[in-house]
């Protein structure tokens, strides 16, 4: 039954429980790479991934972004057959992923001691909103409830209007490449220093607390809390999204006296490089407004394209705001095959983020689509688990599978 893959995860056997983002996109990584990831569904149902718009012959879309390269089996885990045969499944594979509500495995009997007696050598990555352990384990939470917790959601948005919550699932995603960052640690320890296998604690809201930068060092130390401030930022000035003459936005930043000066020669403006005004990033900062405003007037003077050549030429970081029309169009896209066309048998090609990041020695083997709901039950039961055809029968009457 063992698939054979290309790519720096091939030979490692992941079964992943749960569903949605968290825990599912962390096996996806691994499955991008080569890793057999092994999905387990609840019969007749599915991940609920699989019943999110919008639909395409049937097909939600973004179950087939997040669940590529991996394979299906059905399995009710609120069974005890479901369960004996998960705990059979454990044995022959190298990681397990879930994200269910702390507690939940081990009322099914998964939980780790029972699975890391069964097979010492397992990684289990458990991932949830607020960790294994706490008073607040138990408390169920979705992206932004872990965004929220964790104060991102306090300094994201304009000061005078509510908190504004990320245009994607960071905490989820986050969390998950935190998650895989892990699973691939505690192999390295697991496989290079002669170790055990071990359980990953990944909490949602610790993921997105980590990305808070000096947040907390800052209220420790200075008693300075953090505030929403919209597109401007101290360490950033100028910066802004600027607005061209053909009403495209551009982003601008500049963080060192150095690039102000490349700025202040693409804007024929060397004067402001000795302007006691913004002779430093400390003054720039304090006058944000005002010097937002030259770079404003300038950029508005332009079109896009315009304003994009100037400071290209002269080496000064920006990018136009891109929306997916912008993005399916550009050339850097297509030089670096960033967009991965999927051969799906049922939609046909379809496009979708490609793999990253870039191993140029060990590439990723090429994009599989995501499966149907218990493609690869028969070959697991059957094959690898060593269930008889009347067994298999027998568990699909009672509706285990």
């Amino acid at each position: 039954m063992t698939v054979q893959h290309q790519g720096p995860l091939a030979g490692i056997k992941v079964v992943e429980l749960g569903s949605m983002i968290a825990g599912p996109f962390s096996a996806t990584l691994l499955a991008d790479f080569g890793a057999e990831v092994i999905k387990v569904e609840q019969p007749g149902t599915g991940d609920p991934m699989r019943q999110i718009g919008p639909f395409t012959e049937g097909e939600s879309l973004w179950w087939n972004v997040e669940a590529r390269n991996k394979r299906s089996i059905t399995l009710d885990l609120h069974a005890q057959e479901g369960q004996e045969l998960l705990r059979d499944l454990v044995g022959q594979v190298d990681v397990l992923i879930e994200n269910f509500r702390p507690g939940t495995m081990e009322r099914w009997g998964l939980g780790w001691e029972r699975l890391s007696g069964i097979n010492p050598k397992l990684i289990m990555a458990s991932i949830s909103g607020y960790g294994q352990s706490g008073p607040y384990s138990q408390r169920p939470a979705y992206d932004r409830m872990a965004q929220a917790f964790a104060g991102i959601l306090n300094m994201t948005g304009f000061p005078d209007r509510p908190p504004v919550r990320p245009g994607v699932a960071i905490a989820d995603y986050g969390t998950a490449v935190f998650a895989a960052f892990a699973i691939m640690m505690a192999l390295y320890h697991r496989d290079a220093r002669g170790g055990q296998g071990q359980q990953i604690d990944a909490a949602m809201f610790e993921a997105m607390f980590r990305l808070t930068d000096n947040m907390v060092t800052c209220y420790d130390q200075l008693g300075a809390t953090r505030s929403r401030s919209g597109n401007l930022n101290r360490n950033a000035a100028p910066g802004d999204h600027f607005v061209t003459k053909d009403n495209r936005y551009l982003v601008v930043t500049v963080s060192s006296d150095a690039l102000f000066a490349r700025l202040c020669t693409c804007m024929d403006r060397v004067d402001l490089i000795t302007d006691e005004r913004f002779s430093s990033h400390d003054a720039r900062a304090a006058r944000l407004p005002e010097i937002n405003g030259i770079v404003g007037d300038w950029v508005r003077s332009m079109t896009a394209q315009e304003a994009c050549e100037k400071l290209d030429g002269g080496q000064q970081p920006n990018s136009l705001i891109y929306g997916v029309e912008e993005i399916m169009a550009d050339p850097h896209y297509a030089f670096r095959g960033s967009i991965a066309t999927v051969q799906h048998p049922r939609i046909g090609p379809i496009k979708m983020q490609g793999v990253s990041p870039r191993l140029l020695g060990t590439p990723a083997p090429e994009i599989r689509p995501a499966p149907t709901l218990g493609d690869a039950t028969e070959d697991v039961i059957v094959n690898l688990l060593g269930r008889s055809a009347e067994e298999l029968a027998h568990l699909r009457s009672i509706g285990v599978v």
